[in-house]
């Protein structure tokens, strides 16, 4: 099957030879995997930090609230890889300094917290926004049950800003996809820099080009599909239209 890839591929001047070499082949499929890794963790911890900015955001704390604002708008204003550059860069260098070899954090680790903690502040943004959307009567309905303040932002606040802010999240997790890619700048093994790794020693970028492309094309579609049956599975009468 792989033979009649390569061969196919070569009928229109594209050389995937290198598909045929059990080491880079592994090496790529090593990647890969690293990747599907990389987009699971960073997808739920960014959407556990977007909950709890949401919730510090629309808590009527300022103590709360005035924090999580200072953090949304620092992180959403600086470029990921610059934010994973100084994490690891600095923030992993003073740390080994601190404790030495006993220093528990990867490169891979410090890509999942950056682009969590990055996609977080947008998913946080967009949950506000749909806590914000909930009917006042629908609030005042949940307080004629006694329900307070904490109960309202869990129990009614934020499964109903969960609907409405779906569209946006899905949006984002798409973005946060396409986004691991930056691993491959601190030598994280993901399929990127596998890729790199590869076409230094066969000079196949556009082949390797291509596959990336795909790659993450199909990551993108599948996030997608989910989003989209989600939101048909989620929808409520009378909420979000």
């Amino acid at each position: 099957m792989m033979q009649g890839f390569v061969d196919g591929a070569a009928k229109f001047g594209l050389n995937y030879q290198f598909l045929l070499d059990a080491y880079q082949r592994g090496t790529l499929l090593d990647g890969a995997v690293t990747s599907l890794w990389l987009c699971l963790l960073t997808i739920i911890g960014s959407l556990l930090v977007g909950v709890g900015l949401a919730a510090a955001l629309t808590s009527g704390r300022r103590w709360l609230a005035v924090p999580a604002r200072v953090f949304i708008e620092i992180t959403r204003n600086t470029p990921t890889l610059v934010q994973l550059y100084c994490a690891f860069l600095v923030l992993n260098m003073l740390l080994t300094q601190a404790v030495g070899a006993a220093n528990p954090l990867t490169p891979f680790a410090w890509v999942v917290i950056v682009i969590s903690l990055h996609k977080g502040a947008f998913h946080a943004e967009s949950l506000r926004a749909g806590v914000e959307a909930v009917p006042a009567v629908t609030l005042e309905a949940a307080s004629s049950l006694a329900f307070d303040r904490r109960q309202l932002l869990w129990n009614v606040q934020l499964p109903l800003a969960l609907r409405f802010a779906l569209p946006a999240l899905v949006n984002n997790l798409i973005d946060l996809v396409k986004m691991t890619a930056v691993a491959s700048a601190i030598a994280v093994n993901d399929v990127t820099y596998a890729s790199i790794m590869i076409w230094t020693q066969s000079d196949n970028v556009i082949e390797l080009m291509i596959l990336l492309l795909a790659f993450f094309g199909l990551l993108s579609f599948v996030v997608n599909c989910v989003g989209r049956a989600l939101e048909t599975r989620l929808r409520m009468p009378g909420y979000g239209h």
